[in-house]
């Protein structure tokens, strides 16, 4: 089978989305398929993989983008393309933005109330949402094309807010390297991180990874681990994620000024597997997270997650035995009691023993397996000439 891979930058370190599609290529090399990659950019950590790489150059403005990304794809002979939000001829669209417009909608949350019918506005007037308006149409326009969900949520989303039939929707969660992600390295690691950042025995790491530290939570995660702090409690956390460290954000009430002395940013690191494991528990109070790969990566090292029930990962959680699930994602007390919970290293263990059980439920040899049936289907349908709904009543 010769399989379009379609995606902005193919750079495993650049995010969640570029982390995913650079080891599930991987596992389908493994299989033995011909992949092509269509990017504007490829990292030079992918340069090793024998992909055929179809490299667009910098291109201005995402319209032009996806134009650019269509014409190449037309002029190859592919079984399957599969698009991961940057274009919009495919035959899989699979974005791991979720809906923008529930995105969208969830971010208003981050801006105190008398801000978000402004920021409405900005919605129906600046060049860059309208852009992204006319991008989203004709990505879910085809009624031919498959919509990959990754969680219960982003396929609610389409529904209600794109109008997109259930027929159309393919639902599979991310997967995780569950023999990179585990708890077998921490003896490598797990000590010389802690002293490398200079985190003492007796005090219990907490573990944020993410670039859009707004939507994120990160915030939410300084006021929480600055209210612990103010309480004398022994607890710090490291922040990776961003382009390079960047320095806290100003504190947000006087108790909560005492996050300066326990909050570390760690910028980009090139693996964050030794930080895991180095890490007590893992915190992502994300505003919107269509299935976050790092909640995932927490649970395959073995730690519970704090995270919201906005974020897509959540619905594999199970609240109070693998991780803990917050309802506002603003709330910085709910996240701070939870927190606290976690300080208890009897409680911990048991409930990072039922993450990794999680995460080897959702392999990513298995989230592979997953969609390489999807492409089966197309390529069924497409050999009888069946509508997409059809196909689905079949299978």
């Amino acid at each position: 089978m010769k399989i379009g891979i379609v995606i902005d930058r193919f750079d495993p370190h650049r995010g969640g989305a570029e982390s995913w599609t650079f080891q599930f290529v991987r596992q389908l090399l493994k299989r033995a398929y011909e992949i092509h990659v269509v990017a504007e950019e490829f990292s030079p950590a992918v340069l090793d993989l024998p992909i055929i790489p179809h490299p667009l150059g910098r291109i201005q403005g995402r319209l032009s983008r996806a134009a650019a990304a269509e014409t190449c794809l037309r002029q190859l002979d592919l079984d399957v393309i599969h698009d991961m939000g940057m274009g919009w001829h495919c035959d899989i669209f699979h974005s791991h933005d979720g809906s923008r417009l529930a995105q969208r909608d969830q971010k208003l949350h981050i801006l105190p109330a008398y801000l978000r019918p402004i920021k409405r506005q900005m919605y129906n007037v600046l060049p860059r949402y309208k852009e992204f308006d006319i991008l989203m149409a004709r990505q879910l326009a085809d009624p031919n094309r498959l919509i990959l969900a990754l969680s219960w949520m982003v396929a609610r989303d389409y529904q209600r807010l794109h109008d997109i039939p259930a027929e159309r929707i393919r639902l599979v969660y991310n997967g995780v390297d569950t023999e990179h992600f585990s708890p077998d390295h921490r003896d490598q690691h797990r000590c010389r991180i802690r002293r490398q950042l200079g985190v003492r025995d007796h005090e219990v790491l907490f573990l944020f990874v993410g670039h859009d530290f707004r939507r994120k939570g990160l915030a939410t995660a300084i006021r929480a681990i600055g209210r612990m702090a103010f309480s004398g409690l022994q607890a710090r956390l490291a922040v990776i994620g961003g382009k390079t460290p960047a320095p806290a954000p100003a504190p947000f009430s006087d108790h909560e000024s005492q996050a300066d002395n326990s909050v570390m940013f760690l910028g980009c690191v090139p693996d964050a597997m030794p930080y895991y494991l180095a890490a007590d528990a893992f915190v992502l109070p994300s505003f919107y997270d269509p299935c976050s790969l790092s909640v995932l990566e927490a649970a395959a090292c073995a730690l519970p997650s704090i995270t919201t029930y906005v974020n897509g990962a959540g619905e594999l959680l199970s609240h109070g035995d693998n991780g803990f699930l917050i309802s506002d994602p603003a709330d910085d007390q709910q996240l701070a009691a939870y927190m606290n919970l976690l300080l208890n290293p009897s409680l911990r263990s048991q409930m990072g023993q039922s993450a990794r059980e999680l995460a080897l439920r959702h392999t990513l040899d298995y989230n592979c397996d997953q969609i390489i049936d999807i492409y089966d289907e197309i390529l069924e349908r497409r050999r009888f000439h069946l509508p997409v709904w059809k196909a689905s009543q079949a299978a």
